[in-house]
């Protein structure tokens, strides 16, 4: 797909976005909170930096990784500038070396920003994407560790404890209000915790913690409380504390295709990934294919001592001892968290895939020639009908341009004044109201309607088109196959009142593109179904009745004690309602009936 395509089904989720060269180097690594607005403001407007200009002028195509939070996604991208050290992101720091945090060799020691020499006795945590990563981790170690930040000079000069002690961020031993002995605790905590031992941290600060409430050191104790707590929320936005070597394998199916994502993670980090399509997969099972997959893809190279899979294996243990190594089925908290990445990712980048295979001319050209038009179906338009038992009852109309959703054109439709369930009426309206107002307004018919259901909702279809007086547009019904299974639908067209029904075979392309033109005629339905319904049940009866708003909803409440009441309630017991005159009664007592 070229850039445009991938940036108009590219995901708003948080991630990691990687700009390539067409070399197929990694040029640029950057972390945004919605993938779609970061990565789509590198191409959508002029910039004004030069050097952002070159790095837009050299990229080929981007590739993105998905995370589940904002936080891990700044982590991941520290790791892949130190894995890549892309050309532009040292150029765009001014070729300036990465930042780190330091921790001094004092008596007392001082956290802070550090950038060039190294010095032996001190301590380097890092390096950091940025200064401001650095900058903000120092706030959060204030907060919890409350280690000094001040330059020497000032701590050396202070006679009195200084602002950051009074509002709670520094322990103030420059003064003695903290003894060297918990001060250099605090630091040692500290430094454990920036060493990606966090565990550790929590236990020691739980330790401590537990000793002072012993011995009634209730102060120490609340303030342990509090860093134990803060800790555990960090620990949490990094999803991990473990240091564990492991690949990460995820399998999934969509429309029939399968496809698999491995997430290389080496002493706790991800260092890298691989999206793989596997060949003659198309419809088996995603664990028959995982299975398949795994000695294949391990046998003869260096296998990490850990494999995290997505779906459970009859034969993990023959693949395991195959491979020498251990599999992971049901991973803990530690570890959960890089499958969570691994299925956003395996989910995004199967998508931009099929989007791009729908996209192609030649499917197009064979639903052209399966459908015998005239012309190649460059828009088409689906609609689905959803409803639960006649309820909340909702017409949807997606729009497909090229083989490729554009969201922007769906429609949605409240179905009225028909018996609830009936679907047949239902279909009549919507396609009624979508093609009439179309042609009021002059507007391009599409090329293909398709109608989900069988013969008797494509007859409503075909009937209300005559009316209105629209014969160029293809109108085709995808009818569910035997046991409802996905693959086995059956299209249905009627010409010159003579029925023709179409079976394709499992893969062919033209099928899959329409089966997924159903399925979000499907999705975008019952989204909109379960608002509305939602809606409704959380909505008074009240609230529709003209003339009857807040004042006087509140009024009739209090008076009768509830809406059942109310709709008992006669004319003249409704006018003995303050605000309540008998236009008014009348109205509610017909509209409650």
């Amino acid at each position: 797909m070229s850039i445009k395509e991938k940036l108009n089904n590219l995901t708003g989720q948080p991630g990691v976005y990687q700009m390539l060269d067409k070399q197929g180097l990694v040029i640029y690594v950057g972390k945004a909170k919605n993938l779609k607005k970061r990565v789509t403001s590198y191409f959508s407007k002029q910039h004004e930096d030069n050097k952002t200009r070159v790095l837009v002028s050299n990229i080929v195509t981007f590739k993105v990784i998905v995370t589940a939070s904002e936080t891990q996604a700044l982590l991941l991208e520290a790791e892949l500038i130190k894995q890549h050290m892309p050309r532009y992101n040292i150029l765009l720091k001014d070729s300036k070396s990465y930042p780190y945090i330091s921790i001094s060799n004092d008596k007392h020691p001082r956290v802070g920003f550090f950038r060039g020499k190294k010095q032996n006795k001190h301590q380097y945590f890092g390096p950091y994407p940025s200064a401001q990563v650095v900058r903000e981790s120092l706030t959060l170690l204030k907060k919890i560790f409350k280690v000094r930040q001040c330059t020497n000079a000032t701590y050396r000069s202070r006679s009195r404890a200084c602002l950051e002690y009074q509002i709670g961020l520094c322990s103030a031993p420059c003064v003695g209000r903290i003894s060297d002995e918990n001060y250099q605790q605090d630091v040692s905590m500290m430094s454990l915790f920036l060493a990606g031992k966090g565990k550790q941290t929590l236990d020691k600060i739980s330790q401590k913690m537990q000793i002072a409430a012993q011995e009634q050191e209730f102060e120490l104790a609340a303030r342990l409380r509090d860093q134990l707590i803060d800790l555990r929320k960090i620990q949490e936005q990094h999803a991990s504390s473990s240091t564990a070597d492991l690949d990460v394998i995820a399998v999934t199916q969509q429309d029939g295709v399968n496809a698999i994502e491995v997430l290389f993670i080496r002493a706790g980090k991800q260092v890298g990934q691989d999206f793989i399509l596997p060949k003659n997969s198309n419809h088996q099972l995603v664990e028959t294919v995982l299975s398949a997959f795994m000695p294949l893809y391990y046998l003869g190279k260096d296998t990490p001592k850990q494999l995290l899979i997505s779906h459970k294996l009859a034969d993990k243990e023959i693949i395991a001892q195959a491979l020498n190594t251990q599999i992971i089925d049901t991973p803990n908290k530690d570890k959960k968290h890089y499958l969570n990445i691994a299925n956003l990712t395996l989910k995004e980048n199967l998508k931009q895939n099929l989007l791009a295979k729908y996209r192609k001319k030649t499917t197009l050209v064979h639903l052209q020639s399966i459908l015998n038009l005239k012309n190649l179906p460059e828009v088409m338009e689906c609609f689905d009908i959803s409803h639960m038992m006649g309820e909340a009852t909702k017409a949807s109309c997606v729009v497909f341009e090229k083989g490729v959703p554009k969201v922007s054109k769906y429609r949605q439709f409240d179905i009225k004044n028909i018996t609830p369930g009936d679907d047949y009426a239902a279909m009549n309206q919507v396609i009624f109201r979508r093609y009439s107002q179309m042609l009021k307004n002059n507007k391009p018919l599409p090329d293909v309607v398709f109608i989900d259901g069988g013969l008797g909702q494509l007859n409503q279809a075909i009937m209300v088109m005559d009316s209105i007086g629209i014969d160029e547009v293809q109108l085709v019904g995808v009818a569910k196959g035997e046991k409802r299974k996905a693959g086995l639908e059956t299209l249905i067209t009627v010409d010159d009142e003579k029925v023709n029904k179409i079976n394709l075979p499992l893969h062919d392309p033209a099928l899959m593109l329409i089966n997924h033109i159903r399925d979000e005629s499907h999705r975008f339905a019952i989204k909109n179904h379960r608002l509305k319904r939602a809606k409704k049940r959380t909505t008074s009866p009240l609230e529709n009745i003209k003339g009857v708003g807040k004042l006087r909803r509140s009024a009739l409440l209090n008076y009768f004690g509830g809406l059942q009441e109310i709709k008992n309630a006669s004319i003249d017991e409704m006018q003995k309602v303050k605000g309540i005159n008998l236009a008014l009664a009348t109205k509610i007592v017909e509209s409650l009936q």
